[in-house]
C-alpha cells in the first residue's frame, strides 16, 4: 500500500491526541457505552440485523464488538497492524454469518458502520490545532477497515463456497438416486427437498456453438460459456427448483410437477416447450428436448424413454424443442424393429435414386399438403412441385393427394428414416 494510504511505522508513530487526550484512550474510557451505540446503529440501519436473535446480539455480536473496539485502540495506540488472531476472528465471525444467512453487504456494513462510530467517539472534541493527528488516525482507521473488511469478505465466501458445495453435492446424490430408481426420501431429506408428486424428465441435445468451431477459439472455454448461459436460464425459469446433470453436448433435467404424472395439464407442457425454447435462446444455440412424466419412483424409466423419443426425434430430422412420446406415435413405433418396417419402407425406395423427389414428398408432408407452402420451402415454382408429385405417384403408386394412400405414405417415409437410422 502506499504510505499516503497506511500509518507510519511504528517506530515513528505518535498517538494521535485530540481535544487534549490521546484518542486510544477515548477508546478504552467508554467500552461500554461504544459497545451499546455500535450495536444501536447496527440494529437501526441493517434491517437484517435486527432479525437476529435477541441472544446473539446480546452475546456474541456484544463480544465481538468490544474485542474489535479493543483491538482497534491497540492500533490507535501502537500504530501497529492488527496482530493474525484478530483477523482469524473476523473471519470466522463472517463465516457465522454466513452460515446464518446474512447477505454479505450487511456484515461488511457492520464494520464500517462500527468504525463511523468509533470515530465520532474520538473526534467529538476536536479542535483547530487537531488537523495533523487527525488526518493520522483518519490514514489508520482506513487501514484498518481495509484490512478487516477484506478478511471478512474471505471468511464469509470460504463458508458460502462450503454450503454451496454441500447443497450441490446433496442435490447430486438425489438426482442420482432418481436416476437410478433408488429410495429418494432420504436423499431428499439431506438437500433439504420435499419430493413433488411428479417429475418431468426432460433429455437434451444441445448444439455446437459457432464459437465452438471458430478458428484461433478455445473450444472448452467457448462450450462452458455457452453451458454457462443455459444453466442460467434454465435455473431461471424453473425457480431453481431443477435437479440437472449437463455437459455442453446435453444432459438430463428433472422439473418438479404440481401434479400426478397422469395428469399434467395441457399448460404446463406448454410452459416446458417455452422453458426449452427461451433455455435455448439464452444459450445461442438449437436445442432438442424430450420429456416424460414420473413420480419419484418411476424416474429411471421415464428418463429411459425420453431418451428413446429424443433418439427417434433426431432419426427423423425434428427441428429443435420439445418433443413427448404423442408428438412422435408413428415414428416411435416405426422406429421398433419388426416385420412390417422394412416392407413399409420398400414402398418408397423408387424415390431413392430420383433427384430430389423424396426431399419434396418430406416437405409437401410437413406442410401439410400445401403445395404453395412446399413451393415456397423449395424455392420451385407450385407447377413444379404437381409435377413432382405426380412422378411420385407413378414411381410407387401412392398419391399424397390420395386420402386413401395418405396414411400408407406417411408410414412409408417413418419407416424409411427408421431403417436408415
Amino acid at each position: 500500500m502506499s504510505s499516503h494510504n497506511s500509518p507510519p511505522p511504528a517506530g515513528d508513530w505518535r498517538v494521535p491526541v485530540i481535544g487534549g487526550v490521546p484518542a486510544d484512550q477515548r477508546l478504552l474510557a467508554a467500552v461500554p457505552e461504544l459497545v451499546r451505540d455500535v450495536l444501536a446503529v447496527l440494529l437501526d440501519r441493517l434491517p437484517t440485523y435486527r432479525r437476529l436473535p435477541r441472544e446473539l446480539v446480546d452475546g456474541e455480536l456484544s463480544r465481538t464488538t468490544e474485542r474489535r473496539i479493543r483491538t482497534l485502540a491497540r492500533a490507535v495506540r501502537t500504530g501497529e497492524t492488527a496482530p493474525d488472531e484478530e483477523f482469524a476472528t473476523v473471519r470466522e465471525a463472517a463465516a457465522r454469518r454466513a452460515e446464518e444467512g446474512l447477505p454479505l453487504d450487511a456484515v461488511l456494513l457492520a464494520h464500517h458502520l462500527g468504525l463511523e462510530v468509533c470515530w465520532q467517539r474520538m473526534t467529538r472534541h476536536a479542535g483547530d490545532g487537531d488537523t495533523a493527528d487527525l488526518l493520522a488516525l483518519h490514514r489508520l482507521l482506513l487501514d484498518h477497515l481495509r484490512q478487516i473488511t477484506a478478511a471478512a469478505g474471505a471468511g464469509y465466501f470460504e463458508e458460502r463456497r462450503t454450503i454451496v458445495d454441500e447443497r450441490h453435492a446433496a442435490r447430486h446424490a438425489l438426482l442420482t438416486a432418481l436416476l437410478d430408481g433408488a429410495p429418494a426420501e432420504e436423499a431428499a431429506a439431506r438437500a433439504g427437498v420435499r419430493l413433488p408428486p411428479g417429475y418431468a424428465v426432460l433429455v437434451l441435445a444441445v448444439a455446437d456453438h459457432p464459437d465452438e468451431h471458430t478458428a484461433g477459439v478455445d473450444r472448452t472455454v467457448a462450450g462452458r460459456r455457452k453451458l454457462r448461459r443455459l444453466r442460467a436460464e434454465l435455473d431461471h425459469r424453473t425457480r431453481h427448483s431443477a435437479l440437472s446433470v449437463l455437459s455442453a453436448s446435453g444432459g438430463v433435467v428433472l422439473v418438479p410437477l404440481e401434479s400426478r404424472p397422469s395428469a399434467v395439464p395441457a399448460a404446463e407442457w406448454q410452459r416446458l416447450a417455452d422453458t426449452v425454447a427461451r433455455t435455448a435462446r439464452a444459450a445461442g444455440v438449437p436445442v432438442l428436448a424430450a420429456a416424460a412424466p414420473a413420480d419419484p419412483a418411476g424416474v429411471a424409466a421415464a428418463a429411459a424413454l425420453a431418451c428413446e423419443v429424443l433418439e427417434v426425434a433426431q432419426a427423423f430430422g425434428r427441428p429443435p424443442g420439445l418433443y413427448r412420446l404423442d408428438d412422435l406415435l408413428l415414428e416411435y413405433q416405426l422406429s421398433r424393429p419388426g416385420h412390417a418396417r422394412p416392407r413399409l419402407a420398400a414402398l418408397i425406395q423408387p424415390l431413392e435414386g430420383a433427384g430430389e423427389l423424396l426431399a419434396t414428398l418430406r416437405t409437401h408432408l410437413a406442410g401439410g399438403l400445401n403445395r404453395r407452402h412446399t413451393a415456397g420451402a423449395l424455392h420451385l415454382h407450385p407447377n413444379t412441385v404437381d409435377y413432382r408429385l405426380r412422378r411420385i405417384a407413378a414411381l410407387t403408386g401412392l398419391d399424397p393427394a390420395r386420402p386413401a394412400d395418405l396414411l400408407r405414405i406417411t408410414a412409408a417415409v417413418a419407416a424409411h428414416d427408421a431403417e436408415r437410422a
